[in-house]
C-alpha cells in the first residue's frame, strides 16, 4: 500500500494520509475547502459553491500524485451541513464534472447530511479505479 501526498492539497489535520493507493484502487480521503496555497488556513470565501469547487480541486491534485483522474473515480460521497446548500453545490460539482470527466464515465455519487467545523459548508471523499 503507498501513502499518497502532495503540497498542492490541504495537508491532514490529524493522523490520515491524503490517499491511500493499493493496487488499482486509490482511497482519497474527505477533502474540505481549504486552499493550500492561500496565507489563512479556514474555509475559503464564497458559501457552498467556492467551497465546492475547491474541494474538487483538492481531490483532482491527490489523485494526480496517485497517476489518477477525476475520470478515474468511480464513486463521490459529499457531506453538507445543510439540505439547503444542494442546489448550490450540485450546480458547481455538475459543472466541474462536465469539464473533467467525459458522460460515460461520470461517477456514482451518495450524498449526506452532517455536522462539520465551523466555516466549512462541504467534504467530499473520492474512491478511484485505474484500468
Amino acid at each position: 500500500m503507498t501513502r499518497i501526498s502532495t503540497e498542492r492539497a490541504p495537508q491532514p489535520v490529524a493522523n490520515y494520509s491524503q490517499a491511500r493507493r493499493k493496487g488499482n484502487i486509490v482511497q482519497v480521503a474527505g477533502q474540505v475547502g481549504i486552499d493550500p496555497a492561500a496565507a489563512e488556513s479556514g474555509a475559503v470565501p464564497g458559501g457552498v459553491g467556492a467551497q465546492t469547487r475547491q474541494v474538487l480541486a483538492n481531490i483532482a491534485a491527490i489523485l494526480d500524485e496517485a497517476g489518477a483522474s477525476l475520470a478515474d473515480v468511480v464513486m463521490l460521497r459529499v457531506y453538507l451541513t445543510d439540505p439547503d446548500h444542494f442546489g448550490d453545490m450540485n450546480e458547481v460539482y455538475n459543472a466541474v464534472l462536465d469539464e473533467a470527466v467525459p458522460a460515460e464515465q461520470l461517477p456514482a455519487r451518495t450524498t449526506v447530511y452532517v455536522g462539520l467545523p465551523p466555516g466549512f459548508l462541504v467534504e467530499i471523499d473520492a474512491l478511484a479505479v485505474l484500468d
